[in-house]
């Protein structure tokens, strides 16, 4: 089974700072958690319900690309990663394409970025897509084994080989340039280590944040296991989540350690349908091979996904589901730390920007899609 292992650990006395609840004096304010120190970190803790109850946000949908009566330029073969810029200009990557798809706030197409081949700044097998603070785009190119740096215009400009760091992962960016990424340390036998590191802007590592290991063994399959996640906030702070259990911390740019925010929650079981789904997907209509072991979790993950806005709140997609099983809840947190609303949507919030929400789903008909909804806050 994974394990994880965190690099340093936080030990002293605690002295607590606010215990009980905290009324804000808005309409459900009242926030019913714990924020303590602990060796100069704040480490808060949350109840299971929000501070401004269930209906404190909603989502609508206002934007969708991808339709396919609006013709070839617009629809997507298989996309990997989007990220959107300061014009709410919206870039999308295909990855069997492969290149960048760029549209406007409204959705129309402007250009395209990169293009198939080996060549300097062409693209091969890409994973994601970052862009950065300094208003520029990053592509994480695994085909070619190459970060390739362009212009939001589409100028390559320059690309950094990832030839040394295999599984090099979602790389973020600082507005130092830094680089925020996991990569593997292979060693002989069945156990692999990944460590999420911060790097220069020329990738030479800085420092490392956080490690954990996964035993790789033929033909047995433990579904499902925990992963990191993370996000570069603002001042180049870096916020990042182990998904066996609800708690994720924030550091500043050197590594100190800022923030540990933790959530009381109520673990989702595996259902049965999701291990029939999940045979089809990995082994087909044969089902599990006569040699294989497969590891069910009797419980999923923490949480699935983690992203941060444009003003540090951090939202947080759980495996909670909605009523009519066609969503999950997403929580939000204030740059503090405080569980305040919750929201469902269909996919994770790959993107979250000037109160609008940016996710990949599928339609009706099948087809990957781009959509956009606004967040209304009631507080």
């Amino acid at each position: 089974m994974p394990k994880n292992k965190a690099f340093g650990s936080i030990l002293g006395l605690v002295l607590t700072i606010s215990v009980g609840f905290i009324d804000c004096g808005r309409q459900g304010g009242a926030w019913r958690g714990t924020i303590q120190e602990v060796d100069s970190v704040t480490v808060v803790k949350n109840p299971k319900e929000p501070m401004y109850g269930l209906d404190a946000c909603s989502v609508e949908e206002d934007l969708l690309i991808g339709k396919a009566e609006a013709g070839d330029e617009y629809l997507f073969s298989e996309i990997r990663d989007l990220g959107v810029d300061e014009a709410e200009n919206i870039y999308v990557l295909d990855f069997k394409e492969p290149f960048v798809k760029v549209f406007d706030k409204s959705g129309n197409r402007l250009r395209t970025i990169g293009k198939r081949g080996q060549g300097p700044g062409e693209i091969q097998g890409p994973l994601s897509l970052c862009v950065t603070p300094r208003g520029e785009l990053l592509v994480n190119d695994r085909g070619n084994r190459f970060l390739h740096v362009y212009t939001l215009a589409g100028e390559h400009k320059r690309s950094i080989s990832l030839a040394r760091w295999p599984f090099f992962s979602r790389p973020a960016v600082d507005a130092q340039d830094n680089i925020v990424a996991r990569s593997a340390v292979t060693t002989p036998g069945t156990t692999w280590t990944f460590v999420l590191k911060k790097y220069d802007p020329e990738g030479h590592e800085l420092f490392d944040i956080f490690s954990y290991q996964v035993d790789i063994t033929p033909n047995v399959w433990d579904v499902n296991p925990p992963d990191c996640f993370w996000r570069v906030g603002s001042h180049d702070s870096i916020f990042w989540g182990y998904a066996d259990k609800y708690e994720f911390q924030s550091i500043d740019g050197h590594g100190k350690a800022i923030r540990k925010i933790a959530k009381d929650y109520t673990p989702v079981e595996t259902t049965e349908e999701e291990k029939k789904e999940w045979i089809q997907f990995a082994f087909g209509d044969k089902g599990i091979p006569s040699d294989a072991t497969v590891n069910w979790p009797k419980y999923h993950n923490a949480f699935q996904f983690l992203s941060v806005d444009d003003r540090d709140k951090i939202f947080v997609q759980t495996y909670e589901k909605t009523a009519d099983g066609k969503g999950y809840f997403c929580d939000v947190f204030d740059p503090e730390g405080r569980f305040i609303a919750k929201f469902a949507l269909k996919s994770a919030p790959r993107v979250v920007k000037k109160n609008k929400v940016y996710t990949i789903e599928e339609d009706e008909q099948g087809y990957r899609v781009v959509k956009r909804y606004k967040i209304s806050w009631k507080f």
